[in-house]
């Protein structure tokens, strides 16, 4: 090589060092870059999740101070409760006094089983003593019934359980008292109870019936008289004439009548005689109801009365009221009551032969334990 060749190559190889320099420069810094963003998502990452952390403990920090307060408060009530429990147990007796109130309930428990068996030993022996003071009672009822409202099936009934209690006492000296209360009973159930409801029923039916009473029409039959014959001797044809027509069949003139001609009811009269007709069957209601036989016939008289005196005999509603009245005017209202006055005696006579019977009664035998004390 010769020495102008030698200059021109080392200016070519200077020439081409920079160009590699440049282009092995470039991968070298896009590495650096890409290095860098990972370390700046690698710090953000680890800032993230430090921050999660941090929140994360302080939420756990903040459940830790609620659950540290609801102990607290569980620990306020748990000592409040023993407090209580502690001022209750204080108030409560001592084991002393509890075995002193056990042997008070003991002695308690003594007493009234003790009484309990002295009462029924009482009870026991006054039992007979009290049936034969109730049979006595209901006697003596059965004879008020009788003698007041004179009603036979009570007295009957009365009777027959006072006679059911002497027979419970299975006692032979009660047989003189039992005689006379079966004599009682024989004669109650042969008296005949008058029904004296169903005849009060059947008069009031019998009063609504006579308010709606009226009186019957007469009706003439056109057989001939003075006005008819006074008629015909004039002229038909005049007014006059057939006036008397007209007339002639309202007015009836006999002059040998033998039936009382009774005035047509009307209006104030009418009303006044149906008032008079319910007062007395009200009247006979009453006897009726109260067994009172005179009041009872009487009322009914009363109202026959005034049926024939103002109410024509043809017609059909007075008749069939009066022939009701005529029926029942039959019917007794009172009846003889048997006298219980010998069953009340001999029951009597019986308890005065039981001491203590006779005490209950409040029989004068009752005064002889005060004399014999007082002795």
């Amino acid at each position: 090589m010769s020495e102008a060749e030698a200059p021109k190559q080392e200016q070519h190889t200077v020439a081409t060092e920079p160009v590699t320099t440049s282009a092995a420069s470039a991968p070298r810094g896009n590495g650096l870059a890409l290095f860098a963003l990972l370390l700046g998502a690698a710090g953000i990452a680890v800032g993230g999740w430090g921050l999660w952390q941090v929140r994360s403990l302080e939420a756990r920090d903040q459940q830790q101070l609620n659950m540290v307060e609801d102990a607290r408060g569980q620990t306020r009530a748990l000592a409040q409760r023993e407090q209580q429990l502690t001022e209750r147990l204080a108030e409560l007796p001592s084991a002393a006094e509890l075995d002193e109130r056990r042997r008070l309930l003991v002695d308690l428990q003594g007493d009234q089983q003790q009484l309990r068996q002295r009462l029924e030993t009482i009870l026991g022996a006054s039992r007979k003593d009290w049936r034969l003071t109730e049979a006595e009672h209901l006697l003596r009822l059965a004879s008020l019934r009788l003698s007041a409202l004179q009603d036979i099936y009570s007295a009957t009934a009365l009777v027959q359980a006072a006679d059911d209690i002497l027979r419970e006492q299975d006692d032979p000296a009660a047989y003189a008292a039992r005689e006379q209360l079966a004599k009682s009973l024989v004669a109650l159930r042969s008296t005949q109870q008058p029904d004296r409801t169903g005849l009060f029923l059947q008069l009031g039916a019998l009063r609504d019936q006579a308010a709606q009473l009226n009186p019957l029409v007469p009706a003439f039959e056109d057989k001939g008289g003075v006005l008819l014959d006074m008629a015909a001797e004039g002229d038909g044809g005049s007014r006059w004439s057939e006036w008397l027509e007209k007339l002639s069949h309202y007015f009836r003139i006999q002059l040998n009548a033998d039936q009382d001609i009774k005035p047509l009811l009307s209006g104030q009269n009418l009303s006044q005689v149906r008032l008079a007709l319910s007062l007395a069957l009200e009247q006979a209601q009453w006897g009726a109801l109260h067994g009172q036989t005179q009041v009872y016939q009487h009322s009914l008289r009363q109202a026959r009365e005034v049926l024939k005196g103002h109410f024509n005999e043809e017609n059909p509603d007075s008749r069939a009221l009066l022939a009701r009245l005529d029926e029942l005017a039959g019917q007794p209202v009172e009846v003889q009551a048997p006298d219980l006055t010998p069953a009340l005696t001999a029951l009597q006579a019986y308890l005065q032969r039981t001491p203590g019977a006779a005490a209950e009664s409040g029989e004068p035998k009752a005064a002889e334990p005060a004399q014999e004390t007082g002795q």
